[in-house]
């Protein structure tokens, strides 16, 4: 995607909106998430620590097959607004995965504060719209979502996501919203799922944000 096929409209952060990822998406998103996550344009890419494909279609379908998972999309429009034609492309989109009792009676390892917990990820921004205040907006539209389905049971909810160790920058930015580490890390996966690691040492960081209700 070429900068000056960004209609000047979407670098607004009140014109960004959301909606569900559908099974049309995943050539898009696998696109979107790969670029931002592996390639070097923007600030928040990994290519420097992380090698290989971010994520794969099948990985995509499986996320949007998922009733508990629930995956939004920012659609690039001919206008740039809601109201404009869809073109196909997208310009961010974040995931939230909700837990709930029946996920914290299905492993005893699991304690009950599971249930009051969302995690949020597959965070991305098209690399020439990060800075501009759209990230801002798209992350504070699934923490909406995320509390909102946490409330019922009248309790503090918790919203976790892990970042790559050695991004001070990207733990700076989440700490000024909100988030803190919580001490819970492991090493980076080396299974060739999710990447291939540059440097022995990657770790990925939790970070928690206590949202009262």
């Amino acid at each position: 995607m070429n900068k000056e096929i960004i209609n000047k409209n979407h670098k607004s952060k009140d014109a960004v909106f959301l909606r569900q990822a559908k099974a049309d998406d995943i050539g898009a998103l696998e696109q979107l998430l790969n670029r931002c996550y592996r390639e070097t344009a923007g600030w928040t890419n990994e290519a420097d620590l992380v090698g290989g494909i971010r994520i794969t279609q099948a990985e995509l379908a499986s996320i949007i097959e998922n009733p508990k998972h629930y995956l939004f999309v920012y659609p690039k429009t001919t206008t740039g607004t809601r109201d404009g034609n869809e073109t196909g492309e997208l310009l961010g989109c974040i995931a939230v995965d909700i837990k709930d009792d029946a996920d914290s009676n299905k492993d005893d390892q699991n304690t009950s504060a599971d249930k009051d917990k969302a995690y949020i990820g597959m965070f991305a921004v098209h690399p020439e719209l990060q800075g501009s205040g759209v990230g801002n907006v798209i992350l504070q539209a699934a923490e909406s979502f995320a509390t909102r389905h946490l409330a019922d049971n009248g309790q503090p909810s918790r919203l976790t996501m892990s970042i790559l160790s050695h991004r001070p920058e990207l733990l700076a930015y989440y700490q000024r919203r909100g988030y803190q580490l919580n001490g819970n890390k492991m090493p980076f996966p080396d299974d060739g799922n999710n990447g291939e690691p540059k440097r022995q040492d990657l770790e990925l960081l939790e970070l928690e944000k206590v949202v009262s209700t």
